[in-house]
């Protein structure tokens, strides 16, 4: 059929139109179930609730059957990695991560290395490598065994199954700059004490969603968690700095 007169054909899809991850088949065909199964090997925690909850916040968008059954995608699930793992790597909170998405939506480049397709199941990840031992925060901090095993005896550092915390190589930097103005790993021991603190104050406001069955009151209580610890870090941050302005 021949186009009337006066009228333009459709325009050729834009690459630069397309969310980000582009490239990637957009075909939602995969169950929530299937999504977890390609995630867990980098994020063991992640759950049905977690999803739905990065769903409530906008962060994806699956596709619903008309039974009403959420569909996911190769590009949702690499929306959904780099989502976890900037809230993981990071620590930021879903606003900013969810201004990055848009920025990259709109052509911006992404941070890091190029987006790679979901595992197969079975398929060997790079877990591994993302959990912390003393030897590796050493090599990734150029820091002496003996300061970041100090660390660990403070109480400032904690291990689990023979890792160490996620925020690992943080902590480490962070105390050598105070190391170098005399302030030693004993010195943080208080500190460490208030963060537990208010992370105890946290769970006091979210533990009431947490014990609930519903899926969407845990998913509420761990994207509360998140928020309310984002606020208690800032405020924390704020009196420190109020504080010390006075100093010099």
């Amino acid at each position: 059929m021949s186009i009337g007169a006066g009228v333009e054909p459709a325009p050729e899809p834009d690459d630069a139109q397309e969310p980000w991850p582009r490239g990637i088949s957009r075909q939602a065909s995969m169950r929530i179930s299937d999504v977890l199964a390609q995630l867990r090997g980098d994020f063991p925690s992640v759950s049905h609730s977690k999803l739905r909850f990065l769903e409530e916040q906008g962060l994806i968008t699956p596709v619903r059957t008309p039974a009403g059954y959420r569909q996911y995608s190769p590009a949702d699930v690499e929306r959904l990695r780099f989502v976890l793992a900037e809230q993981r790597d990071s620590y930021l909170p879903l606003k900013v991560i969810k201004e990055r998405l848009a920025a990259m939506d709109a052509g911006e480049p992404a941070p890091g290395p190029a987006p790679r397709l979901a595992a197969d199941a079975g398929a060997t990840t790079d877990a591994a490598r993302r959990r912390w031992t003393v030897e590796s925060v050493c090599d990734a901090t150029s820091t002496p065994p003996e300061f970041v095993r100090a660390l660990i005896t403070a109480g400032l550092l904690r291990t689990s199954s023979g890792y160490l915390d996620a925020g690992a190589p943080e902590v480490v930097r962070l105390a050598t700059r105070l190391a170098e103005h005399g302030i030693e790993p004993r010195h943080l021991r208080p500190l460490r004490s208030s963060a537990d603190r208010h992370v105890g104050l946290v769970d006091q406001v979210v533990a009431p969603y947490r014990s609930q069955q519903a899926a969407d009151g845990r998913a509420h209580a761990a994207g509360l968690a998140e928020e309310l610890g984002d606020l208690v870090a800032r405020l924390h941050a704020a009196w420190v700095r109020e504080g010390t302005s006075s100093l010099g």
